[in-house]
């Protein structure tokens, strides 16, 4: 038995209160589904700026059993200290996902990610040290890496942000070491590498490249690359995710004295070699995806040319161990778009029977 194997047994033997901001999010629903389904009693914020109501619905169906009993929601912002400090009420741990994504999106409008992911989560610290929270796990980011060339990333090195969204992470690490010193806040930074998984949103300009390319590929429609497709990332599918906020969450003081952690998978994928695995996976689907082909774009400002995670640290510290590689991964994740597409289908077709 695995520590995270051990951790679960030990969560569904002694259950405990935990708050996930931004639980409608694609993360914060993973970690919601997996806690309630530990037997964790669970309060969830979110504002709906980037969640969803139906991810709620689809965990807790998922979850069954007493799952909506032990669940409180509380639809509320970071961004408000008051609404903060009510969620804490009573609660041992915060897994902090509230915020606004992409580094586009931080280009266009720098003001609101820096309101979203910086107040907010000063916010969440000083409400989690009113409340007496025993531990905040909160997600950084690979981005904060910016142009330190060394591969693979580790912890100790980082280079300049190339975005307002990289910086706006790195100040939230910052502020977490500050508090931990100032307000004697526990807290533990995770910097996440590319996640993927399902109910990832596919759809707006800001959307990721996995749900973005597998719902064109099973629709038959074309794709879009930035640059020529050489570019490198550490795919991490959100099961991996998920055990790396638990771990974190419930190690002892010296295993996470480290206080910052990569969760990535550890291993490098071109842009291209994504795409034929994602082209491969949904032709089992839609025949016509094989003939998809990826067309190119100029890269995007405040993109990292190459990103790899050294997860040593976690692996070493927390025991964060892995299940699922890019591939694995993305068997689960086309498989359940392909799903969504044939269940959103369904009801159409049936109003088309009813009005002939």
């Amino acid at each position: 038995m695995n520590r995270y194997e051990d951790l679960v047994e030990r969560l569904r033997a002694r259950p405990e209160r935990w708050l996930v901001t931004g639980c409608a999010g694609f993360i914060g629903s993973h970690l919601l589904e997996t806690l309630l389904g530990l037997g964790q009693t669970v309060v969830g914020l979110d504002n709906f700026s980037t969640g969803h109501p139906e991810n709620l619905e689809d965990v807790l169906e998922r979850a069954g059993g007493t799952a909506r009993q032990r669940f409180t929601f509380i639809e509320g912002d970071v961004r408000n200290l008051a609404t903060c400090s009510t969620a804490m009420q009573g609660v041992t741990f915060v897994l902090h996902e509230a915020a606004l994504g992409s580094v586009p999106r931080s280009i266009a409008d720098p003001i609101a990610s820096h309101a979203n992911n910086v107040d907010g989560f000063v916010n969440v610290l000083l409400a989690a040290h009113g409340a007496g929270v025993r531990r905040v796990v909160f997600a950084s980011s690979s981005s904060v890496y910016g142009d330190e060339e060394a591969s693979p990333k580790v912890e100790s090195r980082i280079g300049r942000p190339l975005s307002p969204y990289a910086a706006t992470k790195l100040i939230d690490e910052v502020y977490a070491d500050v508090f931990r010193r100032t307000h004697a806040i526990d807290s533990v930074g995770l910097r996440y590498f590319n996640v993927f998984g399902p109910r990832q949103d596919p759809n707006g300009a800001y959307a990721a490249v996995i749900p973005r390319w597998t719902q064109r590929l099973l629709e038959g429609e074309p794709c879009v690359v930035y640059g020529d497709g050489s570019t490198t990332r550490d795919f991490c599918f959100v099961a991996n995710v998920v055990q790396g906020n638990l771990l974190a969450a419930c190690a002892t003081e010296a295993e996470v004295a480290p206080r910052v952690f990569n969760v990535g998978y550890g291993e490098r994928t071109t842009l291209r070699q994504l795409f034929a695995g994602i082209r491969e996976r949904a032709s089992s689907f839609r025949p016509a995806a094989l003939g998809v082909e990826l067309a190119s774009e100029p890269p995007r400002a405040g993109d990292i040319p190459h990103s790899l995670a050294s997860i040593e640290r976690a692996q070493t510290s927390l025991g964060y161990a892995p299940t699922h590689d890019l591939y694995r991964g993305l068997d689960e994740t086309v498989a359940w778009y392909a799903a969504r597409g044939r269940n959103r289908a369904r009801p159409a077709a049936r109003a088309l029977e009813e009005a002939s």
